[in-house]
C-alpha cells in the first residue's frame, strides 16, 4: 500500500460526513490506544510549533461606548446593575467608553448588556 500525503488524508476527511468523521477518530483512538485530545497535543510537537491553545475566558467585563438617544435610560440602568450614585453613573455615561462591570460571569455580562442595549446604549462585552 502507498503511502498517503497529509494533502491526500485531507482530501479524503474533506468528503466524509460528520459521523463518519466521528467514526473515524473512534476507529483511531481504539486502534493505537490514544484519544483525539492527546494526538492533537502531541502531533505539532513532532511536526513543528505548537499553535497556542487559547483558554476559554469565564470572566468578561461591560463596556459602554455609547448612550444612543435615552440617555437618562441608561443611567437608570446603569445605577440598577452597579452600586453607583446618580453623579457618579451619569459620568461614567458622559465619559464613554468606560467599563460599566469588570470581571463577572458570562451569563451576568451578557444580561447587563442586554438591559443597556434596551435602554438604547450601544455595549461592547469584552
Amino acid at each position: 500500500m502507498a503511502k498517503l500525503s497529509q494533502d491526500d488524508l485531507l482530501a479524503q476527511f474533506e468528503e466524509m460526513t460528520l459521523i463518519e468523521l466521528s467514526e473515524f477518530v473512534k476507529a483511531f483512538e481504539e486502534k493505537f490506544d490514544v484519544t483525539a485530545a492527546a494526538v492533537a497535543v502531541a502531533g505539532p510537537a513532532q511536526g513543528g510549533p505548537a499553535a497556542p491553545v487559547e483558554e476559554e475566558k469565564d470572566e468578561f467585563d461591560v463596556i459602554l461606548t455609547g448612550a444612543g438617544e435615552k440617555k437618562i435610560q441608561v443611567i437608570k440602568v446603569v445605577r440598577e446593575l452597579t452600586s453607583l450614585g446618580l453623579k457618579e453613573a451619569k459620568d461614567l455615561v458622559d465619559g464613554t467608553p468606560k467599563p460599566v462591570l469588570e470581571k463577572v460571569a458570562k451569563e451576568a455580562a451578557e444580561k447587563a448588556a442586554e438591559s443597556l442595549k434596551a435602554a438604547g446604549a450601544s455595549v461592547e462585552v469584552k
